[in-house]
């Protein structure tokens, strides 16, 4: 199954022993995963093996796991990027550049519509918030941790005001209070510089 929203390349056993692995094969692999219905998973190991898909061959990481599925794999955002591929879901459908001159034409195809995209989200004012908004997936039963308050220096106050007034007027945020959650904010640099 291809899932572009999940961040690992899964093997389920039906494969694992269908390529005939041995445990010895697994290099150690302890970070666990979430399922479909929500409970934490360890996994057995993890593989790198090649990936074959028309002419081009990848090799991909797959994390071993021991449970059930109806899939015999399930490959994510780390395949997809590997072989610079998209998928389309309700197509089920994976599209893969087939060369140097389709990689040309999207390049010029995305140039000479630039203008429909929006790198801010002060570039689409209007656009309902739930469509674009993210939503952590957190275990309400948690009573989250109240971090200490440290202030930012001038100059990262100055770009976090910047940037949270660019996204208030776009309405893409709101100000809201939380008396027993606080988490600093991050400046991280871009690769813009900005």
């Amino acid at each position: 199954m291809v899932d572009d929203g999940s961040a690992v390349v899964v093997m389920y056993p039906d494969l694992y022993k269908g390529l005939g692995l041995k445990p010895e094969d697994l290099a150690p692999y302890s970070s666990p995963l979430m399922s479909f219905d929500g409970k934490l998973v360890v996994p057995n190991g993890m593989i790198r093996l090649p990936i074959q898909i028309g002419p081009e061959t990848v090799e991909v990481n797959f994390i071993v796991v021991d449970m059930y599925s109806p899939y015999i794999a399930i490959v994510g955002r780390p395949w997809l990027h590997a072989l610079e591929a998209v998928a389309f879901l309700l197509h089920q459908k994976v599209k893969f550049l087939s060369g140097d001159q389709e990689k040309e034409e999207l390049i010029e195809f995305l140039k000479r519509n630039i203008d429909v995209f929006a790198w801010d989200a002060c570039d689409a004012p209007g656009i309902d918030p739930s469509f674009i908004c993210h939503h952590l997936n957190v275990n309400l039963s948690i009573i989250p941790k109240k971090q200490p308050p440290w202030r930012p220096s001038r100059e990262h106050a100055d770009v976090i005001r910047e940037e949270v007034m660019k996204l208030k007027w776009a309405g893409a945020i709101k100000e809201v209070f939380y008396p027993e959650w606080l988490a600093n904010t991050v400046v991280v640099k871009k690769k813009s510089g900005k």
